[in-house]
């Protein structure tokens, strides 16, 4: 299964969400997924989605139950910049109100794209603790590489936000978008950032992601929804025919438009 752009993959992980867990939706038209290899339903590959229970209760929620379980006060994240247009087009399926979360990944000194760790907020960052231990980095020594993604952090988050107010998280049932999951940290970042947050229930969705990925977050959220998880899962661009950067200025515009729709 591949998908041309994020739009796409937005499109058909909304129609997979809609749907009751575990079955399998037709692609959406006009420009459906190209099957290259084992799909969702395929008996090769996964079923469905993960259905974990996490530490928020879900477990009265059939397993069953298509993505809001009938919350009256929905709430789609994306995780920018990449998540946010495959978030809107749920936000859109669903009617449901779209912002976002702004997380930052914390790079080893030298290899700023090899991450080792994430953040949220304020919170305490997120680490790989294999990989520091693996590379012989000690949390204290990566403080200043903690102090600058904090500062880029908040400077996205005005910048996005444009002086809205930050939604409201407790009670609602949140929905948490990204492009893909590959190691998960930055997700694992945003789920913990979320839980202290007390929504009704929280579950993290992406079209594609490493089963690893998923496993590993399995316990963060009440639920995990991939649509895609393959086999062999090296990066997350490898499912996108178009996976170009997406710019502050996207963002804006994609966040513009759903606040006028609401």
């Amino acid at each position: 299964m591949r998908f041309t752009d994020r739009r796409h993959a937005g499109r058909a992980l909304a129609q997979w969400l809609r749907a009751p867990t575990g079955t399998e939706t037709g692609p959406p038209d006009p420009a459906g997924p190209t099957d290259t290899e084992t799909g969702p339903s395929d008996p090769a590959g996964p079923a469905g989605p993960s259905a974990a229970y996490g530490p928020s209760g879900m477990s009265d929620v059939p397993d069953t139950a298509p993505w809001p379980y009938g919350a009256a006060d929905p709430l789609v994240l994306a995780l920018p910049r990449g998540g946010v247009p495959v978030a809107a087009e749920v936000a859109q399926e669903f009617r449901a109100p779209l912002d976002v979360l702004v997380a930052r990944k914390i790079g080893v000194p030298g290899s700023p794209e090899t991450g080792i760790g994430a953040l949220v907020g304020e919170e305490q960052p997120v680490f790989d603790q294999r990989a520091l231990r693996f590379l012989g980095l000690a949390e204290d020594g990566l403080a200043p590489s903690v102090a600058r993604e904090r500062a880029e952090l908040h400077r996205r988050e005005d910048l996005y936000r444009e002086g809205r107010p930050e939604p409201r998280i407790t009670g609602r049932a949140v929905l948490l978008v990204d492009d893909g999951l590959a190691t998960g940290l930055t997700a694992l970042a945003a789920l913990r950032y979320l839980r202290r947050r007390q929504p009704a229930h929280v579950a993290l969705a992406a079209p594609v992601g490493s089963r690893n990925a998923v496993m590993e977050l399995s316990g963060e959220a009440d639920r995990v929804l991939v649509l895609h998880q393959p086999d062999h899962f090296r990066a997350v661009g490898e499912w996108y025919d178009d996976f170009d950067q997406v710019g502050d200025d996207e963002v804006i515009a994609v966040l513009r438009a759903a606040s006028s729709a609401a």
